[in-house]
């Protein structure tokens, strides 16, 4: 999830001789104070955040760039997005070269650790479920959420049978958001091959403390890389992955998450070609209508693994998500979600709608708003997911 970033400075109001020069003009007379808004308001935002947001069109949108042809559109949207990245494409062909680790057994299915090479600059853990049987099977991406808990990343979703301590951090996760369910191990029984990592900054790549996020992806940009682009790489590798798996039939691997992990399956769907389907759970709204006074994403740090530089003067949130159409996806939401304004759910849901409908895909695309929840993913939303992929996979 997007995590509940501590209080920021208060209101910041300049006036007199200094706000005159700010606003380019001279000084004024002490006796003669000029009528000056509002420097740095709510967030914190520029007082002039409204002008920002006015210049914002998304030309690059489907329906709006001038490209008709919606494969044409597709890749030079695709393409604009990743040059966003600031991290260049695995173009060498780092071999994943995965070691597998502990095993352990349970009735319908196989558990394991594997660490293997997203990058060329480090191995990454995570888990990995097989179903008991002959195969292939379905797979799922399992993509963790963010909730500013960074010592459990891939055991938020997958019980930790290797770690006691983890296990105890990560059923009090699962208790709070998942109807203390582990959601992994639910599709596993399920007979889905399931894979989930570690993002940067989590677990065993971690754990990171709250207040070095920021630094954290400054100093990527001072390297000239980006720690949202990283991760955006990191799960199209990581879907290539999966997908080349004996084990799994690469036509039927779907990508899944909750809260930013949500973010990470409908952005992990618009650059992969490995993910047929993907599911998103609590992370979609029009970017306008999330940046708002009192909006979570405002105050920085956890915003930063969610943000690509510039990418907004092209497209909107589901401009991007709609680089995947028609493949099939699914978008819930809870009504009383604090973290999504309703207006931003109802304005990205009829963008994606209009654009399935465009590729004669409407009933490929299935939105629900929960009028009784909030930021959970709890096992009534759960069983209808799982319901979902057994139809589109």
């Amino acid at each position: 999830m997007n995590g509940r970033d501590p209080a920021v400075g208060r209101r910041a109001f300049v006036v007199g001789a200094g706000a005159a020069l700010i606003n380019g003009g001279a000084a004024q007379p002490a006796q003669a104070e000029p009528d000056v808004g509002s420097v740095i308001v709510d967030g914190p935002l520029p007082g002039f955040h409204p002008a920002l947001k006015d210049e914002l069109d998304f030309p690059l949108a489907w329906g709006r760039s001038g490209v008709r042809d919606f494969r044409s559109w597709r890749r030079i949207a695709r393409a604009k997005v990743e040059e966003t990245l600031l991290v260049e494409p695995d173009g060498d062909g780092t071999p994943y070269d995965p070691e597998f680790g502990e095993r352990a057994e349970t009735p319908s299915y196989t558990r394991e650790l594997v660490t293997l090479a997203l990058t060329r600059y480090e191995p990454v853990r995570g888990a990995l479920l097989t179903p008991h049987g002959p195969g292939p099977f379905p797979a799922v991406l399992l993509l963790h959420d963010h909730g500013a808990r960074f010592d459990i990343g891939k055991e938020k979703l997958v019980r930790p049978w290797y770690d006691d301590t983890r296990l105890a951090s990560a059923q009090a996760w699962a208790d709070r958001y998942f109807s203390g369910r582990f959601v992994g191990d639910e599709l596993a029984r399920r007979g889905y091959v399931v894979l989930a990592l570690d993002a940067l900054g989590w677990a065993d790549r971690g754990p990171l403390a709250y207040d070095q996020q920021q630094a954290l992806a400054s100093n990527f940009y001072n390297l000239g890389s980006s720690l949202a682009g990283l991760m955006a790489r990191e799960d199209v590798r990581a879907a290539r992955f999966l997908a080349g798996l004996d084990r799994v039939d690469r036509r039927r691997v779907a990508a899944v998450g909750f809260s930013m992990g949500a973010y990470r399956a409908w952005q992990a769907a618009a650059l992969s070609d490995d993910i047929a389907a993907a599911a998103s759970v609590c992370w979609m709204t029009g970017l306008k209508e999330m940046m708002v006074p009192g909006n979570n994403t405002l105050r920085g740090q956890s915003s930063y693994y969610m943000l690509h530089p510039g990418l907004a003067r092209h497209l909107d949130f589901p401009d991007v998500a709609s680089i995947a159409a028609p493949r099939p996806m699914l978008f819930f939401h809870g009504a009383q979600d604090p973290l999504f304004p309703a207006e931003g759910v109802r304005v990205a849901h009829e963008k994606l709608r209009a654009v399935w409908r465009s590729r004669r895909a409407g009933e490929r695309l299935h939105t629900r708003i929960w009028p009784d929840l909030g930021h959970v993913f709890t096992a009534p939303m759960q069983d209808d997911v799982f319901a979902w992929l057994d139809t589109v996979l």
